[in-house]
């Protein structure tokens, strides 16, 4: 396999076999340079975690979440043939034309109130379904099992350190306007009353920093991004 080439300031690393976001928030704890991608490319799978340095509070620094997101559905959309559909859960959950493909997961120290050390997020994408039955999980396919055969995920991750990158500049130039508009347009499962962080209500939109606000019983309560934090196991 070519190892992947990342644009300027971010550094390739192989897991070789590893879990890339276990690996990257060690590393990153141990303090590493930011813009570190570990990667783990199996025939199956594609994992890979980026080590991000936030010069922002972690309650603003969450965004990167999002941000990557819509970098996927960029790099993606830009290899795939143009009838696949990719969309995107406020969690993460990564979507290919309905069905769970994969996700996006979110680690960083320190309060949500503080400038984190360290913020990483994890992507794992499924490449090939894991049974020939496929009717054994209805709601979850793969990518090359929707059309995406001739993506090859060495250019895939590739695109994805690119059109995150791009999205990350566009955040620091002009705020979350930009990033508001596309991740609204990709946005899946929100419709109906949906269950978020334990509370059950009505999506009724985003706050400045892509909060989730929820209608609870005629209230509306914001859910920050921030909900999403979690480490790997």
């Amino acid at each position: 396999m070519i190892a992947p080439s990342f644009p300027p300031l971010f550094t390739g690393q192989d897991a070789n076999g590893g879990d890339p976001f276990a690996l990257a928030c060690t590393t990153a704890e141990a303090g590493c340079d930011a813009g570190l991608v570990i990667y783990d490319l199996a025939p199956d799978t594609l994992r890979a975690a980026i080590v991000f340095a936030p010069d922002v509070t972690l309650a603003k620094a969450a965004v990167m979440l999002p941000i990557c997101g819509v970098g996927f559905q960029n790099a993606l959309g830009a290899l795939a043939p143009p009838e696949v559909g990719v969309h995107l859960g406020w969690d993460g959950t990564i979507y290919v034309n309905g069905g769970r493909c994969g996700a996006m997961h979110m680690a960083a120290s320190g309060l949500p109130e503080n400038e984190p050390d360290w913020l990483v997020i994890d992507l794992t994408l499924s490449l090939w379904p894991l049974s020939d039955d496929t009717g054994l999980t209805p709601d979850d396919t793969a990518l090359y099992a929707e059309g995406c055969a001739e993506v090859d995920a060495v250019a895939l991750l590739e695109a994805w350190v690119r059109h995150t990158l791009v999205g990350i500049n566009a955040w620091a130039d002009t705020g979350t306007a930009q990033l508001h508009r596309e991740w609204s347009g990709l946005a899946h499962g929100l419709e109906g009353e949906i269950t978020v962080a334990g509370q059950t209500g009505t999506y009724s939109g985003l706050d400045e920093d892509l909060g989730l606000l929820l209608k609870v019983d005629e209230k509306t309560t914001l859910v920050p991004l921030t909900v999403n934090l979690t480490r790997p196991t």
